[in-house]
């Protein structure tokens, strides 16, 4: 990232986090911490008028949540990427976030590697969420995917299905192209497809949509 000014805004209610948060950014080659705001409230006031092209936010912040802040800066901010910085894995959680807006999902704490790559991997298209989430996740979608008429009622096609449990699995379009064994161009063209019916614009929140459509009862 070394050849890139990325812009990265901290929505953090513990001072002494993100403090620690926008030393990290700092420091981080390529990185900038343009705003550090202390609650949802600040946060909708100020970033939507900076920018940035990703924001940190915690779930758990003093009045409005992380996630109802999510919900409202994601249609102002189309263009920025939300990762979800919490201590909280439950799968109802992870979901509601990734349904409101956010593209990731990380734990505290989290150090600067880890951090950085988060933010490489939401600038590069991806959906960055921890192993441990990443496993909730995908053991929600095993569950909630095992009945066919599940997959129906999601508006999804056989097909489209499995590339989604591969996404979930962490796949790469090549990876699935060839476990699949269609090319990488019809991997995409699904894919697109799949996001529009969903009506999301990441591998997370296409996965979150899905548990989402299948109801509650497939949350762990």
């Amino acid at each position: 990232m070394s050849s890139r000014d990325v812009t990265v805004a901290v929505v953090e209610d513990d001072a002494d986090l993100r403090a620690t948060l926008r030393t990290l950014l700092e420091r981080g080659p390529g990185t900038r911490c343009v705003q550090v705001c202390a609650s949802a409230e600040e946060a909708l006031v100020c970033l939507p008028a900076i920018g940035p092209q990703v924001i940190l936010m915690d779930i758990n912040l003093p009045q409005a949540s992380g996630i109802e802040c999510v919900r409202q800066l994601a249609p102002r901010l189309p263009h920025t990427f939300i990762i979800m910085l919490t201590v909280f894995d439950a799968t109802e959680v992870v979901v509601k976030a990734l349904q409101a807006g956010a593209i990731g999902y990380l734990r505290k704490p989290t150090d600067a590697e880890h951090l950085l790559a988060a933010i490489d991997d939401a600038l590069a298209g991806g959906a960055p969420i921890t192993s441990s989430i990443a496993r909730c996740l995908l053991q929600t979608f095993r569950r909630s995917s095992a009945d066919p008429r599940e997959v129906g009622a999601a508006g999804l096609s056989s097909r489209e299905n499995e590339i989604l449990q591969r996404l979930a699995q962490g796949y790469q379009h090549k990876e699935i192209s060839a476990d699949l064994q269609i090319s990488v161009s019809t991997v995409r063209s699904h894919v697109a497809t799949m996001y529009r019916k969903l009506q999301v614009r990441s591998r997370s929140q296409a996965v979150a949509r899905f548990i989402a459509d299948t109801g509650p009862h497939s949350l762990l």
